[in-house]
């Protein structure tokens, strides 16, 4: 089985802060979130809430992406978001 990397955005509740990571198990990792597993920053503003996501073969270009959308505006993530999640439900669902 082939490995595979993720960028991903998470929200809080009510869609009021941003949070974007990386990871090679989105599955696990959304878990961690919403088990308050996350970082502090996710803990804090109860990011629980998976509304994107991207999979690259490779560590490096899922880490080159990442940093691409934090360095962009909230306006720019809410762009991306809409397009493939225009309602921002929780992604996350399908895991279950």
């Amino acid at each position: 089985m082939r490995l595979r990397y993720f960028i991903y955005i998470m929200t809080n509740a009510n869609n009021t802060v941003l949070y974007t990571g990386v990871t090679n198990n989105l599955e696990r990792r959304t878990f961690e979130h919403k088990e308050k597993k996350g970082s502090t920053f996710t803990s804090k503003y109860k990011i629980t809430k998976l509304v994107y996501y991207e999979f690259f073969a490779t560590a490096t270009d899922a880490i080159a992406r990442e940093k691409q959308i934090k360095a962009g505006s909230r306006k720019k993530k809410e762009l991306l978001i809409k397009e493939l999640n225009p309602t921002w439900k929780d992604l996350s669902d399908s895991f279950i």
